[in-house]
């Protein structure tokens, strides 16, 4: 009677659900895309970061992160705290002021949007006249002060943004003071700079673009000195006692000006070019610091001879006779200095600088003989070099965590010791449960370890693959050396660099066993390194095999690129993952698919044109086989010429079209003129078009021709001790799943370890698959007798994981673009299958098997597979009835780039690539959470500023 019952919601099963699965974008790891703005406060400790997509982010100790994204959408132009609070104000590109305030909600602090505002001048006046070009916060926490291009200078009150025009400071106020020839040779121009006196609050100094430099008096609105300059002017900045104020200028000089407290016409104390007497560039922002010693740091941006330096992104650091220009791979966005902020404080006493560079955050130590960079616990460039892969390991034990930890360590002796001096705020999230790991491969051939424990995404540790190769760059070069008489000193400072030696070298594939320590890292030439944890330094030579994937058939001719060059004699490695064995497929095409059983010392890999399994213990072939379909041309020309070809097929197709659609007209014996004929091809044209654009979403689920391309292209590599001959004795087993519907499945003979090195591992064809429809294979996994999945190599040893049920029967599961299928085992008849909606066109992108465990008991957790689609949903399938159980839209469709790097993790979170060089993670389960969680302490405000914390905790978060 089941059968003739109507299928419902089981309210258990949708009770369950709920406490195992949720939906959540937790945090962004990584270094912001396109960054536009920074700001500090050395009252909270906290900085903040403006980006050209409207977002904003604050940081201040490991842990405390905050976000808010405008509704707009625009580039954030400047930040600036407002002094002694929890509140900043941004500047947007379309001339909007916003004001967010970092307020504490359910335990723990919130970035929010208070208010927004945009300056508005009499009707009819140009936009210039209230084009913001500069913000001063006073120290009153009262008001704004905002110069305009027109030269005039609007007083905004807080929290409220209403304009107090009687306290408005009008260019012609400022001209009344200045002398007569000055007004009448040039205009103010626009407001370059804004600085309030740091002694005498009622006094602040304007400076205008052409040179003018006024102190004006906030009390009697008035000017008290005047400063006339002879160069157009870029920034300010006061001396810590007021009595000095220094000036840089376009033309690379700064100037530094006295205050006296007459009235005489001040004169320069010192004018100076740093890198002159050629033209140079403008120096842009400038900071000059006392100490205790007597020596003050004066650091500039820019400033570099034209003709020789135009090209480099520069801040120099002079203190006496100590000058060095540090030399930024790319663009400076802006930079500051942490110094003491104590109002008792003789002396500034720089520690830090801290540089916001278009790619990276630099942090320079001040303090450290020599200037060395501080390590950053976040905003790592994750793309210093371009991402190309990435593979995360959940669990680490604690012995690998600490021998990575210290190989990584090795390599930072160059950073400074100083502990990260942004650390303002608590982080007061849990600890992280586990140790996890994201490794990234890169295109200069590096993989770069990630502590992913946490909200903090930070470098344990960098393996380099280049000195196996023979490549154009030599890695003992330095690029920081210099000579003692060079000038101007530059020196390199940062990570990124974007330029690889050998596309060739850009990692595809990476395989980490966290219980044996080995590492299987594979790249675009089709070469394949295993390699393993030493603790030392070590120079031994790397044993070379090579894979002839097509097996010497005729016909078939590699135009892709050559193999690396290898190194000959022995290569010395630092401690760290070494490589001791180096596989060369042939033809040298990228590795597509890899695996590796560090319990039976096997890796197995794939490519455009078959798969290989090597022994990695006796360093041995043990066998190949070739996936090549007699159709499969495109799969040897390498990456460049598939672009022509791919043309060339569309040129071809729509050349047939209209020869088969004008031909058919012709049959018909149409009698429509010439240009009727044209129209109906044109539009028939377009109609192919639309249809070529609209097949990835409307396409069915069909069977494929198996003279599609790419057929032979091996997409997955699964390891499986199974029942594969009969149901009575298991073995070792291969599983290899092509782009063309096609299984392999092949039997190994693996000798026991007494006996491992003398006799040779053996392999033999037992199965082979073909998928009705022909879709490529994803994913392959075999479920026990409990309908379990079978656990990782050496879990069981471990005591990790139940040893795996051989009494029951076991299932292949088998995952396509298109379907999941559910085989038994060792017939290989079909049991179940779910189908993907024809209708949408939805394909498996990405698949594995997560473990979700509930949120209201410990004792419940079951396995299910978690599936990214084409479209950017993440599906729940049960395991091993492949029901659906939730769907959540996660990527834009539109992210193709996204979609391609997102990787999930054993507990149901994952991460992707939202940017070149930013991962968002996310989180499928409700037990799993890693999100950030902090508190920033509302201070005591002793001024009657009682306003900002009145009305404003019932206020929405921006996100």
């Amino acid at each position: 009677m089941r059968r003739f019952l109507r299928p419902g919601h089981d309210p258990v099963r949708e009770r369950l659900k709920r406490d195992l699965f949720q939906f959540n974008k937790t945090v962004e790891h990584g270094f912001p895309h396109q960054p536009s703005a920074l700001g500090y406060s050395p009252f909270l400790r906290l900085m903040a970061i403006g980006t050209r997509s409207g977002a904003i982010k604050l940081y201040g100790a490991p842990g405390v992160e905050f976000m808010g994204l405008h509704e707009e959408n625009n580039t954030v132009m400047q930040i600036h705290f407002i002094p002694d609070q929890c509140q900043l104000v941004t500047l947007l590109d379309d001339n909007s002021l916003h004001l967010w305030s970092l307020k504490q909600h359910s335990g723990a602090s919130e970035l929010r949007e208070e208010h927004r505002f945009t300056l508005k001048g009499p009707p009819g006046s140009p936009p210039s006249a209230t084009q913001v070009t500069a913000v001063l916060p006073h120290s009153s926490r009262e008001v704004l002060y905002l110069g305009t291009e027109s030269g005039n200078i609007f007083v905004v009150e807080l929290p409220s943004f209403r304009v107090l025009e009687d306290r408005t400071i009008t260019s012609e106020a400022v001209l009344q003071r200045v002398p007569e020839d000055y007004c009448n040779r040039r205009s103010c121009e626009l407001v370059e700079a804004l600085r309030e006196h740091p002694k005498n609050p009622d006094q602040i100094l304007i400076g205008y673009s052409r040179g003018l430099i006024v102190l004006w008096d906030l009390q009697n609105n008035k000017v008290t000195h005047h400063f006339l300059s002879s160069q157009q002017l870029e920034n300010l900045y006061w001396q810590r006692d007021g009595s000095k104020f220094i000036s840089c200028h376009y033309d690379g000089s700064y100037t530094q000006w006295p205050v006296s407290s007459d009235n005489r016409q001040p004169e320069p104390l010192e004018n100076l070019v740093p890198y002159g007497p050629f033209p140079c560039k403008a120096i842009s922002k400038i900071y000059w610091q006392t100490t205790k010693n007597g020596l003050p740091y004066i650091i500039f941006q820019g400033g570099m001879p034209r003709a020789s330096y135009g090209d480099r992104h520069s801040i120099s650091v002079v203190h006496g006779s100590q000058q060095t220009a540090f030399d930024f791979t790319s663009r400076v966005i802006d930079f500051f200095i942490i110094f003491s902020s104590e109002p008792t404080a003789e002396f500034d006493d720089p520690s830090a600088m801290v540089v916001l560079a278009e790619e990276e955050l630099v942090v320079i130590d001040l303090k450290t003989a020599g200037w060395p960079a501080v390590h950053p616990p976040y905003l790592a460039s994750l793309h210093c070099s371009a991402i190309t892969c990435s593979h995360h390991v959940s669990n680490i034990p604690l012995k690998l965590w600490e021998r990575i930890i210290s190989a990584g360590s090795k390599q930072n002796i160059h950073y400074s010791n100083m502990p990260w001096p942004i650390d303002g705020g608590t982080n007061i999230a849990p600890d992280p449960p586990q140790r996890d790991l994201l490794l990234t491969g890169h295109e200069d051939g590096t993989v770069r370890f990630w502590d992913a424990s946490g909200v903090c995404l930070h470098l344990l540790y960098k393996l380099s693959t280049v000195r196996v190769f023979l490549t154009d760059a030599d890695p003992n070069d330095n690029m920081n050396t210099l000579g003692e008489d060079e000038w101007p000193p530059l020196r390199k400072v940062g990570t990124f660099d974007p330029y690889s030696d050998d596309p060739r070298l850009g990692i595809q594939k990476i395989y980490l066993c966290k219980y044996s320590g080995y590492l299987a890292v594979a790249g675009t030439a089709g070469q394949v390194l295993v390699m393993e944890l030493n603790d030392e330094d070590a120079e031994h030579v790397v044993d070379h095999a090579e894979a002839d994937l097509l097996q010497d058939q005729e016909g078939y001719r590699w135009k892709g690129h050559e193999k690396l060059k290898t190194r000959d004699g022995p290569v010395r490695f630092e401690a760290g993952f070494q490589p001791f064995v180096l596989v060369q497929c042939q033809p040298p095409a990228v590795v597509t698919s890899l695996a590796l059983h560090s319990e039976w010392k096997l890796v197995a890999f794939g490519t455009s044109h078959g798969f290989g399994l090597f022994d990695h213990q006796q360093k041995r072939l043990v066998f190949v086989k070739c996936t090549l379909h007699p159709s499969d041309q495109l799969a040897l020309e390498g990456p460049l010429s598939r672009v022509k070809s791919l043309k060339k097929s569309l040129r071809q197709s729509f050349r047939r079209i209209r020869r088969s659609r004008v031909s058919s007209r012709k049959r018909r014996g149409g009698s429509g003129n010439a240009s009727e004929v044209q129209e109906a091809n044109a539009r028939f044209d377009q109609d192919a078009l639309q249809e070529m654009e609209l097949a990835p979403v409307q396409r069915k689920i069909e069977a494929r021709s198996a003279e599609d391309s790419f057929t032979g292209f091996v997409r997955t590599l699964y390891f499986a001790d199974t029942f594969l001959r009969d149901s009575s004795r298991h073995c070792p087993s291969l599983w290899a799943g092509t782009n063309g519907g096609t299984v392999y499945a092949f039997c190994l003979r693996v000798p026991p370890a007494e006996r491992r090195m003398d006799e040779p591992v053996r392999a033999e064809q037992a199965k082979e698959i073909q998928l009705m429809h022909r879709a490529p294979v994803v994913g392959i996994l075999v479920l026990d007798g409990r309908s379990s999945p079978l656990p990782e190599p050496l879990e069981v040893a471990h005591d990790l994981s139940k040893s795996p049920d051989m009494q029951g029967s076991h299932q292949l599961l088998v995952v396509s673009e298109e379907q999941f299928k559910v085989f038994t085992l060792p017939k290989v008849s079909s049991k179940l299958k779910l189908k993907l909606t024809a209708l949408e066109g939805c394909r498996v992108r990405k698949v594995t098997v997560a473990n979700f465990g509930s949120c209201k008991t410990d004792d419940y957790s079951e396995n299910d597979l978690a599936v990214l689609t084409n479209l950017g949903d993440i599906q729940i399938i049960s395991l091993p009835f492949l029901k659906l159980q939730i769907r959540y839209p996660c990527i834009r469709k539109e992210d193709v780039s996204g979609i391609a790097s997102c990787v999930f993790t054993k507990y149901g979170q994952g991460f992707y690539l939202i940017s070149p060089s930013e991962f968002e993670r996310f989180s499928l389960s409700t037990k799993w959470l890693v999100e950030p969680r902090c508190i920033v302490d509302v201070p005591e405000v002793t001024s009657n500023n009682h306003v900002h914390k009145s009305g404003m905790e019932n206020v929405a978060r921006k996100s």
